[in-house]
């Protein structure tokens, strides 16, 4: 792996499944009465987001701490952006408290990449989401939680090696809703495609990058994207997916003349109690947060089947243990868990 995680295209097949497989590690390391291990005492994360975030922030904290490490938290909202100071000297200025990695999220697509240029050697940034490029720490947890569903883990102590390569071979999962604005769309289809499933976008055209074909095409590797199909008829698949991932509808959209109304949009892509109806019978839901109840799922849909088909609180909990596999990785000894050091 190298210094970075800009997205999940960099990594491959190869480097996906083996930040999945490690994430079993990490998740043990959770379910302990007291879930710190030592892997990264002495190392320092920084947090800068430039946006506003709940789940990603706190995810990335919550995992440096259980790894031992030294957080610094960054809020644009109260630093010294607000009285002129350039991006670049903000960070350099954090840089020079001697951090180890840095998360950064920012509104601009490439800012991440662009921080990463200006980092020093011995220091790896993190894109925690930026604009509507990437996200890939989301596409992970969500990867790792449907490979974990689909194929649960043995009982007792995770092996150094899975037995079960992360594989979601043979599954179809739709993506459903404002695919052209969203990130964690584009990094999900990427850890999807890789561990061998179907990808199916469900979206209106006013929500579909414009030549999508031609868009799929131009970034995923050609065994990749002959698995990812388009269509703007949620009832058409419904039935036939194995996964429905929902994703935000965000008002602003609907200001931009991009969707009509609410209702409209409820009408033909919402997860309403009429479609809950045709699920697949093994089918389970994801969801990035923050849910739309009402919009994107019927509130009664997700409280009727929340125990045994809704996955979101699953995602949560393995957005830290997916994280701390990145950050051990990156700036932890790299190769493997120090065995019985870390009980």
């Amino acid at each position: 792996m190298s210094g970075h995680l800009l997205t999940l295209g960099e990594l491959g097949t190869r480097g996906i499944s083996e930040l999945l497989a490690l994430t079993d590690r990490f998740v043990e390391v959770g379910q302990r009465p007291i879930p710190r291990v030592p892997a990264l005492r002495g190392r320092t994360v920084a947090t800068l987001f430039f946006e506003d975030s709940t789940r990603t922030r706190l995810a990335f904290e919550t995992a440096a701490k259980r790894l031992s490490a030294d957080v610094i938290t960054f809020a644009a909202g109260s630093s010294s952006l607000s009285k002129g100071e350039s991006l670049r000297d903000t960070f350099e200025t954090v840089q020079a408290m001697g951090i180890d990695a840095a998360v950064v999220r920012h509104h601009s697509a490439g800012v991440p990449a662009q921080i990463a240029r200006w980092a020093h050697d011995g220091v790896s940034i993190l894109n925690g989401g930026d604009g509507w490029h990437a996200h890939p720490t989301q596409g992970l947890q969500d990867a790792y939680t449907l490979w974990r569903h689909f194929c649960p883990a043995p009982d007792g102590p995770p092996a150094s090696e899975p037995l079960d390569a992360p594989s979601l071979s043979g599954r179809r999962i739709g993506i459903i809703g404002d695919i052209v604005h969203s990130r964690v769309a584009r990094s999900d289809i990427e850890a999807y495609t890789a561990l061998g499933a179907s990808v199916t976008l469900i979206a209106p055209p006013t929500l579909l990058p414009a030549c999508s074909r031609e868009w799929i095409d131009g970034w995923l590797e050609p065994d990749a994207a002959k698995r990812v199909e388009i269509t703007d008829s949620f009832d058409d698949v419904l039935g036939e997916l194995d996964v429905v991932g929902l994703l935000r509808c965000q008002r602003e959209r609907m200001v931009n003349g991009l969707i009509g109304s609410v209702p409209e949009y409820v009408a033909r892509y919402g997860l309403t109690a009429q479609r809950a109806q045709r699920l697949h019978p093994d089918a389970v839901i994801t969801h990035p947060g923050p849910m739309n109840r009402g919009i994107e799922i019927a509130g009664a849909v997700f409280e009727d089947l929340a125990d045994a088909r809704v996955l979101v609180t699953q995602q949560v909990s393995h957005g830290i243990a997916t994280r701390m596999a990145v950050l051990f990785r990156l700036i932890g000894s790299g190769a493997a868990l120090p065995g019985d050091g870390l009980a």
